[in-house]
């Protein structure tokens, strides 16, 4: 686990930006293509309107570049919660990406069909290698939870490398989640943390003995890639020693 801690939030963007092209141009160059997980919530849609700015959007092939969604709320894709419509406004749209490049979660379906639907998708397009992507990008929520692996959810105890659908209580919602195993499976993991009111899941995750049922994003421990932490001052303050 690697940990990147600057001042302030505006750099830990501009360093997750370079990490993004750095592993992006890497993976066109060894296999001609780059598989990009993206989360949700509010943390990257900075992440996502520097990437698609003149600064950035001409240092990745883009034509390249698959998109998928760590997590996604089953709402529908126009609604203003969900997160392909957000990612829509800040970076498809933008950079014109092509909409078979981009693998959003078919909320018109049931929830355990889209889940479903999704996990067959991501898998035909893998074929005939395993699932293995080359980036997830992670948000924490201040509960702890990350993608939607919330605390005392079913979830948490997936085994698989998959897809699965969970109605959490805590946000009175289904959600459609990537499991740990699957995140766990990824060549490169990142979170983006900022601000003090992340400073305590933080803590939990990083420092506290295992316990998922509480600190669900202590699941996340990549098998064979690496894992990294982008972090302000004020989220990582607990851990600066």
């Amino acid at each position: 686990m690697k940990l990147h801690v600057f001042k302030r939030p505006e750099e830990v963007i501009v360093a997750l930006a370079d990490f993004v092209v750095s592993v992006a141009r890497e993976s066109i160059r060894k296999n001609g293509g780059f598989n990009f997980v993206l989360s949700g919530g509010g943390s990257p849609r900075k992440l996502f309107e520097l990437l698609a700015s003149p600064v950035y959007r001409n240092q990745i092939e883009w034509q390249s570049v698959y998109f998928f969604f760590g997590d996604e709320r089953y709402v529908p894709l126009d609604h203003m919660d969900s997160n392909f419509l957000m990612t829509k406004g800040t970076l498809f749209d933008p950079l014109g990406i092509s909409e078979d490049h981009i693998f959003a979660v078919n909320t018109a379906l049931l929830p355990e069909a889209a889940a479903l639907d999704y996990n067959n998708r991501i898998i035909n397009h893998f074929k005939p290698e395993a699932c293995r992507f080359d980036l997830i990008l992670l948000g924490l929520g201040d509960n702890s939870h990350t993608a939607s692996l919330f605390p005392n959810t079913s979830v948490l105890y997936e085994k698989k490398a998959c897809i699965k659908e969970i109605f959490v209580e805590e946000v009175n919602m289904y959600r459609v989640t990537f499991t740990a195993p699957l995140i766990n499976a990824a060549h490169n993991i990142a979170f983006l943390v900022y601000g003090h009111s992340k400073a305590e899941a933080v803590q939990h995750i990083l420092n506290d003995p295992l316990n998922i049922e509480e600190y669900p994003a202590q699941l996340i421990n990549s098998d064979r890639g690496a894992l990294h932490w982008f972090m302000d001052e004020a989220a990582a303050g607990y851990n600066l020693n």
